[in-house]
Protein backbone atom coordinates (compact mmCIF):
# COMPACT_ATOMS: atom_id res chain seq x y z
CA UNK A 1 0.00 0.00 0.00
CA UNK A 2 2.53 2.37 1.01
CA UNK A 3 4.30 1.49 -2.10
CA UNK A 4 1.20 2.30 -4.57
CA UNK A 5 0.89 5.77 -2.48
CA UNK A 6 4.50 5.91 -3.23
CA UNK A 7 4.06 5.67 -6.98
CA UNK A 8 0.95 8.13 -7.03
CA UNK A 9 2.68 10.85 -5.79
CA UNK A 10 5.48 10.61 -8.13
CA UNK A 11 3.50 10.20 -10.89
CA UNK A 12 1.76 13.38 -9.66
CA UNK A 13 5.08 14.91 -9.35
CA UNK A 14 5.84 14.39 -12.75
CA UNK A 15 2.32 15.34 -14.38
CA UNK A 16 2.64 18.38 -12.88
CA UNK A 17 6.03 19.13 -14.29
CA UNK A 18 5.27 17.98 -17.30
CA UNK A 19 2.46 20.25 -17.64
CA UNK A 20 4.34 23.15 -16.00
CA UNK A 21 7.02 22.89 -18.83
CA UNK A 22 4.40 22.13 -21.50
CA UNK A 23 2.74 25.98 -20.36
CA UNK A 24 6.15 27.56 -20.36
CA UNK A 25 6.82 26.34 -23.92
CA UNK A 26 3.45 27.59 -24.74
CA UNK A 27 4.42 30.68 -23.01
CA UNK A 28 7.66 31.28 -25.07
CA UNK A 29 5.45 30.47 -28.30
CA UNK A 30 2.96 33.68 -27.51
CA UNK A 31 5.78 35.95 -26.60
CA UNK A 32 7.80 35.08 -29.34
CA UNK A 33 4.81 35.42 -31.56
CA UNK A 34 3.89 39.17 -30.04
CA UNK A 35 0.82 37.59 -28.40
CA UNK A 36 1.65 39.27 -25.12
CA UNK A 37 -2.25 38.94 -23.31
CA UNK A 38 -1.76 35.26 -23.69
CA UNK A 39 1.97 35.26 -22.96
CA UNK A 40 1.21 37.13 -19.86
CA UNK A 41 -1.84 35.28 -18.37
CA UNK A 42 0.09 31.68 -18.70
CA UNK A 43 3.15 33.71 -17.00
CA UNK A 44 1.35 35.35 -14.24
CA UNK A 45 0.21 31.83 -13.81
CA UNK A 46 3.95 30.23 -13.67
CA UNK A 47 5.19 32.65 -11.28
CA UNK A 48 1.93 32.26 -8.53
CA UNK A 49 3.03 28.56 -8.71
CA UNK A 50 6.65 28.89 -8.47
CA UNK A 51 7.52 32.70 -7.21
CA UNK A 52 10.85 31.18 -6.58
CA UNK A 53 11.88 30.75 -9.99
CA UNK A 54 13.46 34.25 -11.36
CA UNK A 55 13.74 33.14 -14.73
CA UNK A 56 9.42 33.30 -14.62
CA UNK A 57 9.65 36.77 -12.73
CA UNK A 58 11.78 38.33 -15.30
CA UNK A 59 9.49 36.97 -18.26
CA UNK A 60 6.77 38.22 -16.41
CA UNK A 61 8.53 41.55 -16.10
CA UNK A 62 9.46 41.33 -19.80
CA UNK A 63 5.26 40.54 -21.02
CA UNK A 64 4.13 43.65 -18.60
CA UNK A 65 6.74 45.99 -20.36
CA UNK A 66 5.90 44.51 -23.84
CA UNK A 67 2.13 45.88 -22.80
CA UNK A 68 3.35 49.02 -21.69
CA UNK A 69 2.57 47.96 -17.88
CA UNK A 70 5.17 49.44 -16.21
CA UNK A 71 3.05 49.94 -13.14
CA UNK A 72 3.02 46.30 -12.81
CA UNK A 73 6.65 45.32 -13.94
CA UNK A 74 8.38 47.72 -10.99
CA UNK A 75 5.56 46.38 -8.51
CA UNK A 76 7.27 42.56 -8.90
CA UNK A 77 10.39 43.82 -8.96
CA UNK A 78 9.90 45.60 -6.00
CA UNK A 79 8.60 42.63 -4.18
CA UNK A 80 10.99 40.44 -5.01
CA UNK A 81 13.99 43.15 -3.74
CA UNK A 82 12.22 43.23 -0.56
CA UNK A 83 12.52 39.75 -0.34
CA UNK A 84 15.74 39.23 -1.45
CA UNK A 85 17.42 42.10 -2.82
CA UNK A 86 19.37 40.12 -5.83
CA UNK A 87 21.70 43.05 -6.95
CA UNK A 88 20.74 42.48 -11.12
CA UNK A 89 17.40 42.63 -10.30
CA UNK A 90 18.53 46.41 -9.49
CA UNK A 91 19.13 46.08 -13.23
CA UNK A 92 15.67 45.29 -14.69
CA UNK A 93 14.27 48.09 -12.62
CA UNK A 94 16.46 50.51 -13.44
CA UNK A 95 15.79 49.49 -17.32
CA UNK A 96 11.62 49.51 -16.49
CA UNK A 97 12.40 53.29 -15.01
CA UNK A 98 14.41 54.03 -18.95
CA UNK A 99 11.23 52.51 -20.43
CA UNK A 100 9.56 55.43 -18.85
CA UNK A 101 11.74 58.25 -19.72
CA UNK A 102 13.14 58.30 -16.03
CA UNK A 103 16.68 58.57 -16.48
CA UNK A 104 17.33 59.59 -12.98
CA UNK A 105 16.09 56.77 -11.30
CA UNK A 106 17.04 54.37 -14.20
CA UNK A 107 20.87 55.62 -13.34
CA UNK A 108 20.15 55.33 -9.71
CA UNK A 109 19.18 51.55 -9.97
CA UNK A 110 22.03 50.86 -12.08
CA UNK A 111 24.90 52.24 -9.80
CA UNK A 112 23.10 50.35 -6.71
CA UNK A 113 23.46 47.30 -8.76
CA UNK A 114 27.60 48.00 -9.89
CA UNK A 115 27.69 49.32 -5.96
CA UNK A 116 27.28 45.53 -4.92
CA UNK A 117 30.39 44.57 -7.01
CA UNK A 118 32.52 46.25 -3.32
CA UNK A 119 31.22 43.53 -1.54
CA UNK A 120 30.32 40.84 -4.00
CA UNK A 121 32.74 41.26 -6.30
CA UNK A 122 31.57 37.16 -8.20
CA UNK A 123 28.00 39.25 -8.75
CA UNK A 124 30.09 40.58 -11.56
CA UNK A 125 29.33 37.89 -14.17
CA UNK A 126 25.72 38.05 -13.55
CA UNK A 127 25.38 42.04 -13.42
CA UNK A 128 27.59 42.27 -16.42
CA UNK A 129 25.52 39.81 -18.91
CA UNK A 130 22.56 41.39 -17.22
CA UNK A 131 24.02 44.74 -18.87
CA UNK A 132 24.78 43.07 -21.67
CA UNK A 133 21.23 41.33 -22.75
CA UNK A 134 20.21 45.05 -22.51
CA UNK A 135 22.41 46.72 -24.59
CA UNK A 136 23.73 48.71 -21.73
CA UNK A 137 27.43 48.18 -22.71
CA UNK A 138 29.01 51.03 -20.88
CA UNK A 139 27.12 50.01 -17.50
CA UNK A 140 28.76 46.29 -18.34
CA UNK A 141 32.35 47.71 -18.97
CA UNK A 142 32.16 50.01 -15.50
CA UNK A 143 30.57 46.29 -13.99
CA UNK A 144 33.73 43.99 -15.24
CA UNK A 145 36.42 46.24 -14.87
CA UNK A 146 35.11 47.38 -11.14
CA UNK A 147 35.44 43.65 -10.28
CA UNK A 148 38.45 43.19 -11.27
CA UNK A 149 39.42 46.33 -9.26
CA UNK A 150 38.33 44.88 -6.27
CA UNK A 151 39.32 41.20 -7.38
CA UNK A 152 42.11 40.94 -9.15
CA UNK A 153 41.58 36.88 -9.55
CA UNK A 154 38.78 37.71 -11.77
CA UNK A 155 39.11 37.66 -15.39
CA UNK A 156 37.01 39.42 -17.28
CA UNK A 157 38.97 40.42 -20.31
CA UNK A 158 37.20 38.22 -22.81
CA UNK A 159 33.80 39.76 -22.53
CA UNK A 160 35.20 43.18 -22.14
CA UNK A 161 37.27 42.38 -25.65
CA UNK A 162 33.77 41.63 -27.38
CA UNK A 163 32.26 44.72 -26.22
CA UNK A 164 34.85 47.07 -26.98
CA UNK A 165 34.87 45.39 -30.74
CA UNK A 166 31.07 45.72 -30.85
CA UNK A 167 31.43 49.55 -29.49
CA UNK A 168 34.47 49.96 -32.09
CA UNK A 169 36.96 50.17 -29.83
CA UNK A 170 39.43 48.35 -31.58
CA UNK A 171 42.65 49.18 -29.53
CA UNK A 172 40.56 48.27 -26.22
CA UNK A 173 39.80 45.26 -27.70
CA UNK A 174 43.21 44.06 -29.16
CA UNK A 175 44.56 44.66 -25.51
CA UNK A 176 41.69 42.95 -23.52
CA UNK A 177 42.44 39.51 -25.58
CA UNK A 178 45.76 38.83 -25.27
CA UNK A 179 45.35 40.33 -21.25
CA UNK A 180 42.98 37.34 -20.98
CA UNK A 181 44.74 35.20 -22.61
CA UNK A 182 47.91 35.75 -20.81
CA UNK A 183 46.06 33.60 -17.81
CA UNK A 184 44.07 31.63 -20.48
CA UNK A 185 46.63 29.77 -22.77
CA UNK A 186 43.79 27.29 -23.74
CA UNK A 187 41.91 30.18 -25.43
CA UNK A 188 44.60 31.75 -27.85
CA UNK A 189 43.34 29.76 -30.80
CA UNK A 190 39.40 31.17 -29.95
CA UNK A 191 40.97 34.82 -29.42
CA UNK A 192 42.99 34.45 -33.09
CA UNK A 193 39.41 33.68 -34.68
CA UNK A 194 38.35 36.97 -33.03
CA UNK A 195 41.07 39.09 -34.32
CA UNK A 196 41.07 37.30 -37.59
CA UNK A 197 37.29 39.72 -38.11
CA UNK A 198 39.08 42.58 -37.82
CA UNK A 199 42.60 42.68 -39.50
CA UNK A 200 42.78 41.90 -42.56
CA UNK A 201 46.00 40.60 -45.10
CA UNK A 202 47.39 44.24 -45.73
CA UNK A 203 50.40 44.83 -43.25
CA UNK A 204 49.15 48.93 -43.37
CA UNK A 205 45.39 48.18 -42.50
CA UNK A 206 44.85 50.48 -39.45
CA UNK A 207 43.89 47.86 -37.25
CA UNK A 208 46.84 45.41 -38.70
CA UNK A 209 48.70 48.28 -37.44
CA UNK A 210 47.28 48.21 -33.86
CA UNK A 211 47.64 45.08 -32.68
CA UNK A 212 50.97 44.86 -34.17
CA UNK A 213 52.37 47.40 -32.29
CA UNK A 214 50.21 46.19 -29.09
CA UNK A 215 52.06 42.63 -29.52
CA UNK A 216 55.67 43.98 -30.01
CA UNK A 217 55.38 46.72 -26.84
CA UNK A 218 54.21 43.27 -24.97
CA UNK A 219 57.04 40.69 -25.92
CA UNK A 220 59.53 44.18 -25.46
CA UNK A 221 58.32 44.39 -21.63
CA UNK A 222 56.27 41.55 -20.63
CA UNK A 223 58.00 38.43 -22.29
CA UNK A 224 55.72 35.33 -23.09
CA UNK A 225 56.31 32.92 -25.81
CA UNK A 226 52.22 33.58 -26.46
CA UNK A 227 53.14 37.11 -27.92
CA UNK A 228 55.74 35.94 -30.11
CA UNK A 229 52.81 33.60 -31.05
CA UNK A 230 50.74 36.00 -31.79
CA UNK A 231 52.78 37.97 -33.67
CA UNK A 232 53.99 34.81 -35.76
CA UNK A 233 50.13 34.61 -36.13
CA UNK A 234 49.35 38.00 -37.15
CA UNK A 235 52.57 38.18 -39.64
CA UNK A 236 51.67 34.72 -41.34
CA UNK A 237 47.92 36.78 -41.76
CA UNK A 238 50.16 39.61 -43.58
CA UNK A 239 52.13 36.85 -45.73
CA UNK A 240 55.28 38.18 -44.14
CA UNK A 241 56.95 34.79 -43.60
CA UNK A 242 60.55 36.94 -42.47
CA UNK A 243 59.03 38.05 -39.76
CA UNK A 244 56.99 35.30 -38.78
CA UNK A 245 60.34 32.94 -38.84
CA UNK A 246 61.94 35.96 -36.30
CA UNK A 247 59.03 34.91 -34.00
CA UNK A 248 59.09 30.95 -34.35
CA UNK A 249 62.86 31.06 -33.59
CA UNK A 250 62.56 33.28 -30.41
CA UNK A 251 59.88 30.36 -29.39
CA UNK A 252 62.05 27.44 -30.52
CA UNK A 253 65.40 28.56 -28.96
CA UNK A 254 63.30 29.09 -25.63
CA UNK A 255 60.96 25.88 -25.89
CA UNK A 256 63.88 23.59 -27.68
CA UNK A 257 60.62 21.12 -28.55
CA UNK A 258 59.78 19.81 -31.47
CA UNK A 259 60.11 21.70 -34.61
CA UNK A 260 56.44 21.37 -35.96
CA UNK A 261 55.92 24.99 -35.64
CA UNK A 262 58.49 25.85 -37.55
CA UNK A 263 57.57 23.55 -39.82
CA UNK A 264 54.49 24.16 -40.82
CA UNK A 265 55.93 27.96 -40.86
CA UNK A 266 57.72 26.61 -43.56
CA UNK A 267 54.90 24.88 -45.05
CA UNK A 268 52.88 27.49 -45.74
CA UNK A 269 55.27 29.83 -47.05
CA UNK A 270 56.32 26.86 -50.02
CA UNK A 271 52.33 26.81 -50.76
CA UNK A 272 52.40 30.47 -50.92
CA UNK A 273 55.04 30.63 -53.39
CA UNK A 274 57.67 32.04 -51.12
CA UNK A 275 60.43 29.88 -51.67
CA UNK A 276 63.58 31.56 -50.45
CA UNK A 277 62.00 31.82 -46.92
CA UNK A 278 60.31 28.36 -46.66
CA UNK A 279 64.36 27.30 -47.89
CA UNK A 280 65.23 29.18 -44.98
CA UNK A 281 63.09 27.98 -42.65
CA UNK A 282 63.88 24.43 -43.76
CA UNK A 283 67.47 24.85 -43.20
CA UNK A 284 67.13 26.34 -39.39
CA UNK A 285 65.36 22.94 -38.82
CA UNK A 286 68.48 20.92 -40.23
CA UNK A 287 71.11 22.95 -38.47
CA UNK A 288 69.12 22.70 -34.65
CA UNK A 289 67.02 20.08 -35.23
CA UNK A 290 68.11 16.72 -33.11
CA UNK A 291 66.15 14.79 -34.70
CA UNK A 292 67.35 12.62 -37.66
CA UNK A 293 63.56 12.28 -39.21
CA UNK A 294 63.30 16.09 -38.67
CA UNK A 295 66.58 16.45 -40.64
CA UNK A 296 65.48 14.19 -43.81
CA UNK A 297 62.57 15.66 -43.66
CA UNK A 298 63.99 18.80 -44.19
CA UNK A 299 66.26 17.76 -47.12
CA UNK A 300 63.35 16.32 -48.94
CA UNK A 301 61.47 20.09 -48.80
CA UNK A 302 64.30 21.64 -49.69
CA UNK A 303 65.80 19.45 -52.68
CA UNK A 304 61.98 19.52 -53.42
CA UNK A 305 61.94 23.22 -53.95
CA UNK A 306 65.41 23.65 -56.27
CA UNK A 307 63.54 20.66 -58.70
CA UNK A 308 60.96 22.63 -58.91
CA UNK A 309 63.22 26.12 -59.79
CA UNK A 310 65.79 23.68 -61.62
CA UNK A 311 66.39 24.37 -65.14
CA UNK A 312 69.12 22.06 -67.63
CA UNK A 313 72.05 23.73 -66.87
CA UNK A 314 71.47 23.17 -62.99
CA UNK A 315 70.44 19.37 -63.81
CA UNK A 316 73.80 17.55 -62.99
CA UNK A 317 74.69 19.35 -59.99
CA UNK A 318 70.96 18.84 -58.32
CA UNK A 319 71.70 15.13 -59.42
CA UNK A 320 74.82 15.08 -57.51
CA UNK A 321 73.18 16.21 -54.46
CA UNK A 322 70.24 13.69 -54.73
CA UNK A 323 73.21 11.20 -54.78
CA UNK A 324 74.93 12.93 -51.88
CA UNK A 325 71.58 13.03 -49.95
CA UNK A 326 70.77 9.29 -50.59
CA UNK A 327 74.29 8.12 -49.51
CA UNK A 328 74.31 9.90 -46.40
CA UNK A 329 71.09 9.45 -44.72
CA UNK A 330 70.45 5.55 -46.59
CA UNK A 331 68.10 4.12 -48.53
CA UNK A 332 65.49 2.84 -46.17
CA UNK A 333 62.09 3.22 -45.31
CA UNK A 334 62.90 6.82 -43.51
CA UNK A 335 64.04 8.13 -46.83
CA UNK A 336 61.19 6.72 -48.91
CA UNK A 337 60.37 10.32 -49.85
CA UNK A 338 63.74 11.18 -51.04
CA UNK A 339 64.27 8.53 -53.33
CA UNK A 340 60.48 8.40 -54.70
CA UNK A 341 61.32 12.50 -55.28
CA UNK A 342 64.68 11.51 -57.36
CA UNK A 343 63.16 8.97 -59.82
CA UNK A 344 61.07 11.78 -60.36
CA UNK A 345 63.54 14.15 -60.84
CA UNK A 346 65.42 11.58 -63.42
CA UNK A 347 62.53 10.92 -65.04
CA UNK A 348 60.70 13.73 -65.38
CA UNK A 349 63.34 16.50 -65.60
CA UNK A 350 66.67 15.09 -66.16
CA UNK A 351 65.40 12.98 -68.77
CA UNK A 352 66.82 9.26 -67.42
CA UNK A 353 64.16 7.63 -67.76
CA UNK A 354 66.04 4.05 -67.31
CA UNK A 355 68.01 5.08 -64.60
CA UNK A 356 64.86 6.03 -62.61
CA UNK A 357 63.44 2.70 -62.95
CA UNK A 358 65.85 1.02 -62.25
CA UNK A 359 66.67 3.24 -59.17
CA UNK A 360 62.83 2.44 -57.77
CA UNK A 361 63.30 -1.14 -58.72
CA UNK A 362 66.01 -1.58 -56.45
CA UNK A 363 63.61 0.43 -53.48
CA UNK A 364 61.40 -1.87 -53.92
CA UNK A 365 63.67 -4.84 -52.24
CA UNK A 366 63.81 -2.44 -49.16
CA UNK A 367 62.10 -4.03 -45.79
CA UNK A 368 59.40 -0.95 -45.85
CA UNK A 369 55.66 -1.47 -45.75
CA UNK A 370 52.65 -2.65 -47.83
CA UNK A 371 51.67 1.45 -48.09
CA UNK A 372 55.61 2.62 -48.75
CA UNK A 373 55.72 -0.28 -51.65
CA UNK A 374 52.61 0.89 -53.05
CA UNK A 375 53.91 5.01 -52.99
CA UNK A 376 56.99 3.07 -54.74
CA UNK A 377 54.75 1.69 -57.28
CA UNK A 378 53.01 4.56 -57.76
CA UNK A 379 55.68 6.29 -58.91
CA UNK A 380 57.01 3.28 -61.04
CA UNK A 381 53.60 3.59 -62.91
CA UNK A 382 53.68 6.72 -63.53
CA UNK A 383 56.98 6.94 -65.19
CA UNK A 384 56.25 3.81 -67.25
CA UNK A 385 53.74 6.44 -68.40
CA UNK A 386 55.74 8.53 -69.17
CA UNK A 387 57.75 5.79 -71.43
CA UNK A 388 54.06 4.70 -73.20
CA UNK A 389 55.00 1.83 -71.41
CA UNK A 390 50.88 1.75 -70.82
CA UNK A 391 50.62 -2.37 -70.21
CA UNK A 392 53.64 -2.66 -67.45
CA UNK A 393 52.20 0.75 -65.49
CA UNK A 394 48.70 -0.94 -65.56
CA UNK A 395 50.53 -3.74 -63.77
CA UNK A 396 51.98 -1.88 -60.78
CA UNK A 397 48.94 0.24 -60.75
CA UNK A 398 46.78 -3.05 -60.57
CA UNK A 399 49.03 -4.03 -57.84
CA UNK A 400 48.23 -1.22 -55.24
CA UNK A 401 44.46 -2.11 -55.73
CA UNK A 402 44.50 -5.39 -54.87
CA UNK A 403 47.27 -5.06 -51.84
CA UNK A 404 45.23 -2.36 -50.69
CA UNK A 405 42.12 -2.25 -51.06
CA UNK A 406 39.51 0.68 -50.44
CA UNK A 407 42.44 3.07 -49.16
CA UNK A 408 43.12 6.35 -50.47
CA UNK A 409 46.07 5.16 -52.26
CA UNK A 410 44.43 2.09 -53.67
CA UNK A 411 41.79 4.39 -55.36
CA UNK A 412 44.22 6.82 -56.52
CA UNK A 413 46.01 3.59 -58.40
CA UNK A 414 42.30 3.08 -59.77
CA UNK A 415 42.13 6.44 -61.21
CA UNK A 416 45.54 5.83 -62.66
CA UNK A 417 44.48 3.15 -64.45
CA UNK A 418 41.50 5.21 -66.03
CA UNK A 419 43.76 7.98 -66.83
CA UNK A 420 46.47 5.63 -68.84
CA UNK A 421 43.89 3.76 -70.72
CA UNK A 422 42.58 7.31 -71.81
CA UNK A 423 45.74 8.08 -72.63
CA UNK A 424 46.02 4.72 -74.95
CA UNK A 425 42.46 5.92 -76.41
CA UNK A 426 40.30 3.00 -74.24
CA UNK A 427 37.49 5.06 -73.82
CA UNK A 428 35.35 2.22 -72.88
CA UNK A 429 37.62 1.04 -70.39
CA UNK A 430 38.81 4.03 -68.86
CA UNK A 431 34.98 5.30 -68.19
CA UNK A 432 34.07 1.87 -66.63
CA UNK A 433 37.17 2.59 -63.72
CA UNK A 434 35.75 6.47 -63.89
CA UNK A 435 32.54 4.72 -62.55
CA UNK A 436 33.32 3.09 -59.57
CA UNK A 437 35.47 6.45 -58.88
CA UNK A 438 32.52 8.81 -58.56
CA UNK A 439 31.99 7.43 -55.07
CA UNK A 440 35.42 7.68 -53.76
CA UNK A 441 36.18 8.20 -50.39
CA UNK A 442 39.14 10.59 -51.75
CA UNK A 443 37.25 14.02 -52.59
CA UNK A 444 40.40 14.84 -54.74
CA UNK A 445 39.90 11.50 -56.65
CA UNK A 446 36.10 12.14 -56.59
CA UNK A 447 36.76 14.85 -58.40
CA UNK A 448 38.98 14.42 -61.22
CA UNK A 449 37.50 10.92 -61.87
CA UNK A 450 33.81 12.99 -62.47
CA UNK A 451 35.83 15.20 -64.56
CA UNK A 452 37.45 12.84 -66.73
CA UNK A 453 34.22 11.03 -66.79
CA UNK A 454 32.39 13.88 -68.19
CA UNK A 455 35.16 14.62 -70.71
CA UNK A 456 34.23 11.11 -72.10
CA UNK A 457 30.95 10.84 -72.26
CA UNK A 458 30.58 14.15 -73.47
CA UNK A 459 32.46 13.47 -76.49
CA UNK A 460 31.40 10.17 -76.82
CA UNK A 461 27.70 11.48 -77.66
CA UNK A 462 28.58 14.10 -79.98
CA UNK A 463 31.81 12.26 -82.12
CA UNK A 464 31.14 8.76 -82.19
CA UNK A 465 34.47 8.24 -84.06
CA UNK A 466 35.98 10.46 -80.83
CA UNK A 467 38.69 12.12 -83.48
CA UNK A 468 38.72 14.86 -81.04
CA UNK A 469 38.98 13.35 -77.79
CA UNK A 470 41.85 11.14 -79.17
CA UNK A 471 44.22 14.35 -80.20
CA UNK A 472 43.09 16.31 -76.63
CA UNK A 473 44.04 12.76 -75.16
CA UNK A 474 47.38 12.96 -77.05
CA UNK A 475 47.98 16.26 -76.00
CA UNK A 476 47.13 15.18 -72.20
CA UNK A 477 49.64 13.12 -72.57
CA UNK A 478 52.48 15.14 -73.75
CA UNK A 479 51.73 17.86 -70.74
CA UNK A 480 52.16 14.86 -68.53
CA UNK A 481 55.40 14.11 -70.09
CA UNK A 482 56.57 17.84 -69.41
CA UNK A 483 56.58 18.30 -73.33
CA UNK A 484 54.50 21.72 -73.14
CA UNK A 485 54.96 23.05 -76.51
CA UNK A 486 54.03 20.12 -78.36
CA UNK A 487 51.04 19.54 -76.15
CA UNK A 488 49.64 23.74 -76.68
CA UNK A 489 50.61 23.25 -80.51
CA UNK A 490 48.47 19.53 -80.58
CA UNK A 491 46.10 21.35 -78.57
CA UNK A 492 45.75 24.17 -81.37
CA UNK A 493 44.71 21.46 -84.08
CA UNK A 494 41.35 20.89 -82.05
CA UNK A 495 40.13 24.95 -81.99
CA UNK A 496 40.89 24.93 -85.78
CA UNK A 497 38.96 21.52 -86.36
CA UNK A 498 36.50 22.10 -84.40
CA UNK A 499 34.97 25.62 -83.56
CA UNK A 500 31.95 24.78 -81.48
CA UNK A 501 32.39 21.37 -80.01
CA UNK A 502 31.64 20.19 -76.99
CA UNK A 503 35.52 19.92 -76.34
CA UNK A 504 36.65 23.58 -77.07
CA UNK A 505 35.75 25.07 -74.19
CA UNK A 506 37.75 22.04 -72.49
CA UNK A 507 40.89 22.86 -74.59
CA UNK A 508 40.96 26.33 -74.47
CA UNK A 509 40.77 25.87 -70.64
CA UNK A 510 44.02 23.16 -70.86
CA UNK A 511 45.82 25.33 -73.27
CA UNK A 512 45.58 28.32 -71.28
CA UNK A 513 46.75 26.49 -68.27
CA UNK A 514 49.76 25.23 -70.11
CA UNK A 515 50.61 29.00 -71.04
CA UNK A 516 50.14 30.02 -67.94
CA UNK A 517 52.85 26.73 -66.96
CA UNK A 518 55.28 28.93 -69.41
CA UNK A 519 54.55 32.00 -68.38
CA UNK A 520 52.73 33.01 -71.08
CA UNK A 521 49.99 34.99 -69.49
CA UNK A 522 48.66 37.32 -72.24
CA UNK A 523 48.41 34.45 -74.42
CA UNK A 524 46.48 32.14 -71.59
CA UNK A 525 43.92 35.29 -70.57
CA UNK A 526 43.46 35.60 -74.29
CA UNK A 527 41.97 31.95 -73.94
CA UNK A 528 39.99 32.48 -71.10
CA UNK A 529 38.08 35.24 -72.18
CA UNK A 530 37.57 33.29 -75.18
CA UNK A 531 35.78 30.74 -73.46
CA UNK A 532 33.71 33.49 -71.00
CA UNK A 533 32.30 35.01 -74.43
CA UNK A 534 31.41 32.08 -76.40
CA UNK A 535 30.74 29.24 -73.72
CA UNK A 536 28.69 30.74 -71.09
CA UNK A 537 26.82 27.86 -70.37
CA UNK A 538 29.84 25.63 -70.12
CA UNK A 539 30.73 23.91 -66.67
CA UNK A 540 33.79 25.47 -66.62
CA UNK A 541 32.76 28.68 -66.90
CA UNK A 542 33.77 29.28 -62.85
CA UNK A 543 37.37 27.95 -63.63
CA UNK A 544 37.81 30.44 -66.56
CA UNK A 545 36.89 33.21 -64.50
CA UNK A 546 38.72 32.66 -61.76
CA UNK A 547 41.82 32.14 -63.47
CA UNK A 548 41.02 34.75 -65.61
CA UNK A 549 41.27 37.39 -62.50
CA UNK A 550 44.32 35.84 -60.99
CA UNK A 551 45.81 36.45 -63.84
CA UNK A 552 44.77 40.25 -63.62
CA UNK A 553 45.70 40.04 -60.25
CA UNK A 554 48.96 38.69 -59.80
CA UNK A 555 50.07 38.89 -63.51
CA UNK A 556 49.22 41.83 -65.55
CA UNK A 557 48.98 44.15 -62.89
CA UNK A 558 45.32 44.94 -63.62
CA UNK A 559 43.52 44.21 -60.35
CA UNK A 560 40.34 46.34 -61.46
CA UNK A 561 39.91 44.05 -64.10
CA UNK A 562 40.14 41.01 -61.58
CA UNK A 563 37.37 42.86 -59.36
CA UNK A 564 34.40 42.14 -62.00
CA UNK A 565 35.09 38.73 -62.54
CA UNK A 566 35.81 37.61 -59.10
CA UNK A 567 31.97 39.51 -58.09
CA UNK A 568 30.80 37.31 -61.39
CA UNK A 569 32.14 34.93 -59.36
CA UNK A 570 30.06 35.47 -56.44
CA UNK A 571 26.56 36.33 -57.65
CA UNK A 572 26.38 34.10 -60.63
CA UNK A 573 27.98 31.00 -59.54
CA UNK A 574 27.49 30.53 -55.64
CA UNK A 575 27.92 26.79 -55.97
CA UNK A 576 31.35 27.50 -57.26
CA UNK A 577 34.70 25.40 -55.46
CA UNK A 578 36.46 29.17 -55.82
CA UNK A 579 33.69 30.95 -54.33
CA UNK A 580 35.52 31.17 -50.55
CA UNK A 581 38.46 32.67 -52.01
CA UNK A 582 36.60 34.88 -54.85
CA UNK A 583 35.07 36.56 -51.99
CA UNK A 584 37.76 37.07 -50.05
CA UNK A 585 39.91 38.51 -52.81
CA UNK A 586 37.10 40.51 -53.77
CA UNK A 587 36.46 41.87 -50.76
CA UNK A 588 40.73 43.04 -50.36
CA UNK A 589 39.90 44.49 -53.62
CA UNK A 590 36.92 46.37 -52.96
CA UNK A 591 39.21 47.61 -49.99
CA UNK A 592 36.97 46.64 -47.23
CA UNK A 593 38.90 46.91 -43.58
CA UNK A 594 37.39 43.54 -42.37
CA UNK A 595 38.02 40.22 -43.92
Amino acid sequence: MMRTSLLLLYFLLFSLTTFAQDEDLVAREYFKKGEFEKALVLYTKLYSKKGNNRNYLLQLVKTHQQLEQHTEAQQLLEEELSRYPFPPLYIELGYNYALQNDSVSANANYNKAIASIEEKPNFAYALGIAFENLSLLNQAITTYEKAMLFDPELNFNMRLARIYGEKGNIEKMFNSYPEFSEDNESYVNTIKREFSTFISESDENENNVILRKILLKKVQTAPNILWNELLSWLFIQQKDYKKAFIQEKAIFKRQLESPDRIEELANIAYNQKQNDIAKAVFQFIIDNSQDIDDKIRAQYHIINIETKEATPKTYETLNEKYLSLTDHYGRSSRTLELQIAYAHFLAFNYRRTKQAIAFLKESLNLNVSEFQLAQLKLELGDILVLEEKFNEALIYYTQIQRSLKNSTISQLARFKVAKTSYYKGDFKWAESQLKVLKKSTSQLTANDALDLKLLISDNKVVDSLQTALKIYAKADLLAFQNNKEEAINLLSTILKAYKTEIIVPRTLLKQAQLFEEKEAYDKAKDNYILLIRDFKESILIDDALYALAEIYANHLASPEKAKPLYETLLFEHADSIYFVEARKKFRALRGDALN
